[in-house]
């Protein structure tokens, strides 16, 4: 006989409670769920020909990290998957008064069959966990299995930016059964669908209600068969408000920035080179940063058309200013020469004494004759010419002028206006005309872009 002791007592007593936990450890499986010949490799019996049906339904939390460059977004979700298991035994004092279902640890979970879906274009995907794995099991009463579970997906979406910055992206996620075909397992949405946290706010995009839901199956070529598989399209489209004020903005006031060289005069060369070239500079910086903002792609961007026009303005200006410098040298050419090949003008007295007259005053007030000597026959004796009135120097010069430069020039440099006999000179009326034609085109420019980006963008979407 074994003395009572109270060491014996106290392993006795840790032996009786083991025993009645690992009882009913044991005899929870099989009285409570699960019969004992229950097989989890097995899906659950169906009609002849049929497949288990599988009812998802989706819960957006968050997207985030929408990453151009390596083109993908991360979404945070809550799954549900709905089946039935009619091999299941629910007897009702599992259930509380009033329920209708019991929830159960996701340990659970694994002594159960269940549909094995992946995202067929995710790049990761896991349960989001914090002391345990945020998921259940929840069984009711008419013999229907719910797993839900918190995730985490980055998932894999080929973007298109032909309309950047007003590109609109769809990027669909792909769920498929990764080992049952569609003749064991089929997948279809559930009435909720997909739903998105109103609350969710994205910085340079907008996101809406999905744009559409489809079931399809796919065929899968190293599994040879085809596969349930359930499609959900999200719609981001990109807000414009950043790059109006980051972007349109600054380089159309750069543009703008460069007429101001149409106003200075000829000869300030050093401060209309440094605005026109401070311009082209400011526009190519601006659009250097924000190349790199966006992956290099071989096709033309709608933002690549806008730097393309605003730089090619500046570059007009450019190009403008070194006509306009080349017509002026060659009109002071042309007056240099004009001078040069007018007869020389020997004012004498009438008592024969040399005077001046190089204006009309002088020729009307002081009664001074003038003539003409011919310096290439110095033997000619000088020969006294009657009194003229010619017209003013100014006048004499520039008509003097026109005629050699049309000797020389087929391109017209310098004029007499018919209507007012002022000389006009063609790189001032160039500049002229610029004030007035490069805002013009500038504006038919931006009336033609942005029209066309809109209609396309209605289009795309």
């Amino acid at each position: 006989m074994i003395p009572c002791t109270w060491p014996t007592a106290l392993f006795f007593l840790i032996w009786l409670c083991n025993d009645v936990v690992s009882k009913r450890n044991h005899t929870l499986k099989p009285r409570v769920v699960l019969p004992e010949n229950y097989v989890k490799e097995m899906r659950p019996p169906a009609r002849k020909g049929q497949p288990v049906l599988v009812e998802f339904s989706i819960y957006v939390v968050d997207v985030n990290s929408i990453n151009v460059e390596d083109m993908d977004f991360r979404v945070d979700m809550f799954i549900r998957q709905t089946w039935s298991e009619s091999r299941l035994q629910l007897p009702e004092d599992i259930f509380e008064e009033g329920d209708d279902h019991v929830t159960l640890p996701p340990e659970f979970f694994e002594n159960l069959w269940h549909p094995d879906p992946y995202f067929l274009n995710s790049k990761v995907t896991e349960i989001a966990e914090l002391t345990h794995k945020f998921s259940s099991v929840t069984l009711y009463r008419n013999q229907t299995v719910r797993y839900s579970a918190r995730m985490h997906a980055i998932i894999a979406c080929q973007m298109e930016f032909q309309l950047y910055p007003m590109d609109i992206q769809s990027c669909p996620i792909y769920i498929e059964s990764f080992s049952y075909s569609n003749q064991k397992v089929r997948f279809r949405w559930s009435e909720a669908g997909v739903t998105i946290n109103p609350e969710l706010k994205l910085l340079q995009y907008h996101i809406g209600e999905p744009l559409r839901l489809e079931e399809t199956n796919g065929y899968m070529i190293d599994k040879d068969g085809n596969y349930s598989r359930l499609v959900v399209y999200f719609r981001f489209e990109r807000q414009i408000g950043h790059h109006l004020i980051q972007t349109f903005a600054p380089s159309s006031l750069v543009v703008m920035l460069s007429w101001f060289s149409f106003w200075l005069d000829l000869d300030a060369i050093p401060g209309r080179v440094t605005l026109l070239v401070t311009c082209m500079l400011t526009l190519v910086t601006m659009f250097t940063g924000l190349r790199a903002d966006i992956p290099p792609v071989a096709y033309v961007k709608a933002l690549d058309l806008w730097m393309a026009g605003c730089m090619m303005f500046v570059f007009a200006a450019l190009a403008e200013f070194v006509v306009v410098k080349v017509l002026d040298k060659q009109y002071q050419m042309n007056k240099t020469k004009a001078q040069e090949s007018m007869p020389r003008i020997i004012p004498v007295r009438l008592n024969g004494e040399k005077g001046s007259c190089g204006t009309l005053a002088a020729w009307e007030g002081s009664g001074v004759r003038c003539r003409k000597v011919d310096l290439t026959s110095p033997t000619s004796p000088p020969a006294a010419t009657p009194a003229v009135h010619p017209a003013p120097a100014a006048t004499h010069t520039t008509a003097h002028l026109v005629g050699v430069e049309r000797r020389q020039s087929i391109l017209q440099v310098a004029w007499l206006d018919a209507d007012t006999g002022q000389e006009r000179i063609l790189w001032r009326e160039i500049d002229k005309l610029s004030r007035v034609v490069f805002p013009a085109l500038f504006l038919l420019f931006v009336t033609m872009y942005w029209p066309v980006l809109l209609l396309k963008t209605k289009t795309s979407s």
